[in-house]
C-alpha cells in the first residue's frame, strides 16, 4: 500500500510535501533501486545534488517508476564551483542531461560560499532558468538570515525553500521564524542527526513508547509539526516506509518543546558563514 504524504504549497504556488526522500550516498544500480523503492513507498520529493554524484540514478529511478512524472518533485543543487550567473545556467544544463529530464522541480544553491561572494548572481541564474521553464521552483540551502535578506533585496525574489541542518539537537528556531515570516519553506537535511546518539535520548524513547511509534517516527513527526520538510534517507523499503508513516499520530505542544529542549548546536562543521564546499 502506497503511503499518502500530505502536501503543502510553496510561496510560488507549487505543491510540496511534508516529508521527502534524501539520496546522499545512494549510487549505482543499488542506489537506483533504493530510490525507485522510495517512490513506490509514496515519497514524492527526491533530493539529489551535483556533489552527490547520483543525478543519473535519480533520473533512472524516476523514469522507471510507474508514478506520473508530474507528481514527483526532483530536487538538485548547484555546487560551489559552479557559482555565478552563467556558470549556474551551464551547471543546470549539465544536471538536466545527467538526470535525463527536461525539468528540475526544485533547484537550490548548495552552499552560499560567502568568501566567493557569487551567491546572489547564482540565484539570478536560477531565476532566469525558472522563467524559461527549465526549473520550476528556486531556493537555497544552508543560507543564514542575512544571506536570505540580501538575496531577496537584490533579486526581488524570495527563495521557495531553504534546506538546512535541522534536528532536535539543532532546532533552528530563529531561522524557522524568519522563514515563516517570509513564506520560505524549511527543509531539514540530516533530520535524524546521523552518526549521533540522538535517537537513544531518554526523552525520545519515552515519548516514542507513549505514542506507540519508533524513535525515528517520533523525530520525523517533530519536524512535520514544526513546519519543516525532513528528507530522511534509507535504502531499506521497510525503513523508508517507517520514516514516512508519521501521519497517524500527533505530538502535544509539550512533547514538541521537550524534544526541542535537546538543543546543543550543530553536529558538524557546517556554519554557512565559514564552511565552504566546492
Amino acid at each position: 500500500m502506497t503511503l499518502h504524504i500530505p502536501q503543502i504549497t510553496l510561496n510560488d504556488s507549487h505543491a510540496f510535501f511534508e516529508v521527502g526522500f534524501g539520496t546522499y550516498n545512494l549510487t549505482g544500480d543499488d542506489g537506483t533501486a533504493a530510490i525507485r523503492s522510495a517512490i513506490d513507498v509514496g515519497y514524492r520529493i527526491v533530493d539529489t545534488a551535483v556533489n552527490y554524484g547520483n543525478e543519473r540514478e535519480v533520473g533512472d529511478a524516476v523514469r522507471a517508476s510507474s508514478v506520473d512524472r508530474d507528481e514527483i518533485i526532483v530536487t538538485s543543487k548547484i555546487p560551489g564551483r559552479h557559482h555565478g550567473y552563467d556558470e549556474s545556467i551551464a551547471s543546470t544544463r549539465e544536471s538536466l542531461q545527467a538526470l535525463g529530464l527536461d525539468r528540475i522541480d526544485l533547484h537550490l544553491i548548495h552552499w552560499p560560499n560567502p568568501s566567493v561572494d557569487k551567491y546572489v548572481d547564482t540565484f539570478r541564474g536560477l531565476v532566469a532558468l525558472r522563467d524559461e521553464g527549465a526549473v520550476r521552483s528556486v531556493g537555497v540551502s544552508n543560507f543564514t538570515i542575512p544571506m536570505l535578506e540580501r538575496v531577496i533585496a537584490e533579486t526581488g525574489v524570495t527563495p521557495a525553500v531553504n534546506q538546512v541542518e535541522m534536528h532536535p539537537y539543532f532546532p533552528q528556531a530563529e531561522l524557522r521564524a524568519f522563514h515563516t515570516a517570509h513564506g520560505i519553506r524549511t527543509e531539514s537535511w540530516s533530520p535524524l542527526a546521523r552518526r549521533s546518539e540522538m535517537l537513544a535520548e531518554p526523552v525520545i524513547a519515552e515519548l516514542a513508547e507513549r505514542h506507540g511509534v519508533t524513535p525515528t517516527q517520533l523525530v520525523v513527526r517533530w519536524h512535520v509539526q514544526l513546519g519543516s520538510t525532513p528528507i530522511p534517507k534509507s535504502a531499506s523499503p521497510e525503513r523508508q516506509r517507517e520514516n514516512a508513516d508519521v501521519f497517524g499520530f500527533e505530538l502535544t505542544d509539550e512533547d514538541v518543546a521537550r524534544i526541542s529542549a535537546l538543543e546543543h548546536g550543530r553536529l558538524w562543521d557546517g556554519d554557512p558563514d565559514t564552511h565552504e564546499e566546492m
